[in-house]
C-alpha cells in the first residue's frame, strides 16, 4: 500500500473518497467544517437530524454528494471532542480502514490527522493510520482449496494536513507506520503458517531471505553439531525428543558504526510446544503453533529496523527447536548443563522456553551488547495475571524498563512491569542442581523471569512475557503481531539517543 501527505488546510483534494471525522452532539471536525461550506450545510443538518449521532467508530458512507470533495465521503464518529485522544484516535481510524474496505475505492484521503488528539503529534497521528490500514489489509497465509479472495482494492492513502510545516514530519510518520506494518505482516505470517510448515528450519530459511533482501542483514544458521560444539545442554535438552533439527539464528543489522554497541533481541522459538513428557491437556494444544510468536516478533522488529535504516545495531538470537515426547525426550529430574555451566534440574518439560532462551542470553554475551531483550510466550501465569490486553516485563536496569514502558505506551502495545528477585529464585532451589526449572504455581511469571535472571548478571536485560498477548484463541485465532510495534517504538528512540 502506497501513503503520501498533503498539506491541504481547505479540504479540497478530490479523491475517490474522503474520511472525515466528526465528534458526537453535531461537532463538525476540522474537515467536516471545510466540507460543510461546500456542500450547504448537509453535514449539520445530517447530525441534526439525528441521522449520523458520531459515538466513537460510528461510520456512515455518502454518495455523490454536489461539491463534495469525493466521489464517497466516509463519516467516521469521533465520541466527545473533550475526551478525544489516542486511544479515540486509534479507534476512529481502526473503523475508517474497516469500512473502506467495503468500498470500491482504491484510492481515499484521510483527514483524521486533521484533529488535534492528546500526547499525538502529527508524526504519530500519520504513523498510526499507515500501521492501522497496512494490518487492516493483512491477510492469513491460509491453504483452504477454494478460491482465493481477491487482494483489497485499497492501493492508496494519502493524509491531509493543516500546516504546511508538518509533511516532512508526516512523512515520516507514514514511512514508520508502512514499515512496521511490514515487520508485523512477516511476524503474523510466520506465527500463523502450521508447524508442519514452519519448523526451525523453515524459520532460519526465512532469516536467511531478510538477508538477501536486505544488504544491511547477515545471517548466521547454526545447525545441531554447532549447538553442540557450544555446549548449550538446556537447549538440547529441549529439542532432544523431536525428528525436526533445531537451529540457532543469528542475524546481524548494521546501521550504526562498528564500535557501536548492539541491541540484543532474543526470541523464543519453539515452532510446537507439545509440552514433552509433561504433555499438555489436548483442548488448545492446537495452539502451541503459537509458541514462537517470540522469534516471529524479533524477526519482524528486525525488518523494520532494515527498512527505515535505523541507526543502530541489532543483533537477533533465535532458538529454534520442537518440544515433543519420545523415547528420547529429556524426562522430569533429568539435570542439563547450560552453555554458562550452571546446572538445572528439569522438574517440567513444559517449562521449556527459559531452558532455551538462558542459553541465548549466555551466547549474546559475546557480542557485547548495550541491552538484551528476550521476547517469549512463557507462562500461562502471565495470561492469568495481566490477561490478553497487556504484555509482562521483567528487567534488571530500571532505565531500560522505563524505555520498555515508554514505548508501549506511545506504540499502544503496552507492557507492565512484573516483579523479579532473590525471593523468587528461593522458589526454584534444588537438592540436586544449581537451579530448578520451576518453582511451584504461585508467581509462576516471576519466578520464569526470575530463573532467566540468573543468567542475565550484569547484563542490560529485560524480559517480555507475550504468552497473553502474542496470538487470539477460539473463532478469532490468529497472530496479533505483538509485540511488534513496541519492540519497533523502542528501537527508534533508542537510536535518536545515539
Amino acid at each position: 500500500m502506497q501513503f503520501n501527505a498533503i498539506v491541504d488546510p481547505k479540504a479540497r483534494t478530490i479523491s475517490q473518497c474522503a474520511v472525515i471525522g466528526i465528534y458526537e452532539n453535531g461537532d463538525l471536525g476540522s474537515a467536516a467544517q471545510q466540507v460543510d461550506s461546500h456542500i450547504n450545510g448537509r453535514l449539520a443538518a445530517l447530525c441534526a437530524n439525528g441521522d449520523f449521532a458520531a459515538k466513537l467508530g460510528d461510520t456512515l458512507l455518502l454518495l455523490e454528494i454536489p461539491g463534495a470533495v469525493a466521489e464517497r465521503m466516509l463519516l467516521v464518529g469521533l465520541g466527545s471532542r473533550a475526551a478525544f485522544g489516542r486511544k479515540q484516535y486509534r479507534k476512529a481510524v481502526q473503523s475508517a480502514a474497516t469500512a473502506l474496505a467495503k468500498t470500491g475505492a482504491a484510492e481515499a484521503t484521510v483527514y483524521l490527522p486533521l484533529e488535534a488528539a492528546a500526547d499525538l503529534d502529527v508524526h504519530y497521528r500519520c504513523r498510526i493510520v499507515a500501521e492501522l490500514f497496512c494490518s487492516h489489509a493483512y491477510k492469513i497465509p491460509d491453504m483452504k482449496t477454494p478460491a482465493k479472495p481477491k487482494p483489497p482494492r485499497l492501493t492508496r492513502v494519502q493524509t491531509a494536513l493543516a500546516d504546511a510545516r508538518a509533511p516532512k514530519s508526516a512523512t515520516l510518520g507514514l514511512q514508520a507506520g508502512n514499515a512496521l506494518g511490514n515487520g508485523m505482516s512477516l511476524a503474523r505470517d510466520l506465527a500463523n503458517l502450521p508447524p508442519n510448515v514452519c519448523t526451525p528450519r523453515y524459520l532460519a530459511s526465512r532469516a536467511q531471505h531478510l538477508a538477501k533482501e536486505w544488504p544491511s542483514i547477515s545471517t548466521k544458521i547454526h545447525d545441531e553439531d554447532a549447538i553442540k560444539a557450544l555446549k548449550m545442554g538446556a537447549f538440547l535438552a529441549v529439542t532432544q525428543g523431536s525428528e525436526e533439527p533445531p537451529r540457532l539464528i543469528v542475524c546481524e543489522y548494521h546501521g550504526a558504526r562498528k564500535a557501536s554497541a548492539p541491541i540484543c533481541l532474543i526470541g523464543k522459538g519453539i515452532t510446537f510446544d507439545s509440552g514433552g513428557i509433561s504433555l499438555k491437556d489436548p483442548s488448545g494444544m492446537d495452539e502451541m503453533k503459537f509458541d514462537m510468536s517470540g522469534a516471529a516478533a524479533v524477526l519482524g522488529a528486525l525488518r523494520t529496523a532494515a527498512e527505515l535504516e535505523l541507526p543502530i545495531n541489532l543483533v537477533v538470537i533465535i532458538a529454534a527447536c520442537e518440544n515433543l515426547p519420545s523415547g528420547r525426550a529429556v524426562k522430569p529430574s533429568d539435570i542439563v548443563t547450560t552453555m554458562s555451566g550452571q546446572t538445572v534440574e528439569i522438574l517440567n518439560t513444559d517449562a521449556e522456553g527459559r531452558l532455551i532462551l538462558c542459553d541465548a542470553l549466555t551466547y549474546s554475551r559475546r557480542f557485547k551488547p548495550a541491552a538484551v531483550v528476550d521476547v517469549a510466550t512463557l507462562t500461562g501465569a502471565c495470561v492469568v495475571a495481566l490477561g490478553n490486553q497487556i504484555s509482562g516485563l521483567m528487567s534488571n536496569d530500571d532505565a531500560l524498563a522505563h524505555e520498555l514502558e515508554s514505548a508501549g505506551q506511545r506504540a499502544d502495545d503496552r507492557a507492565w512491569r512484573m516483579p523479579i528477585g532473590e525471593e523468587y529464585v528461593d522458589q526454584l532451589k534444588s537438592n540436586f542442581a544449581d537451579i530448578a526449572n520451576v518453582g511451584g504455581r504461585e508467581g509462576g511469571a516471576c519466578t520464569a523471569a526470575s530463573f532467566l535472571s540468573k543468567f542475565a548478571k550484569d547484563l542490560h536485560w529485560a524480559h517480555l512475557d507475550v504468552a497473553g498477548t502474542a496470538w487470539l484463541g477460539g473463532a478469532q485465532k490468529g497472530s496479533t503481531g505483538r509485540p511488534v510495534p513496541l519492540l519497533v517504538d523502542f528501537l527508534i528512540h533508542r537510536a535518536r539517543r545515539k
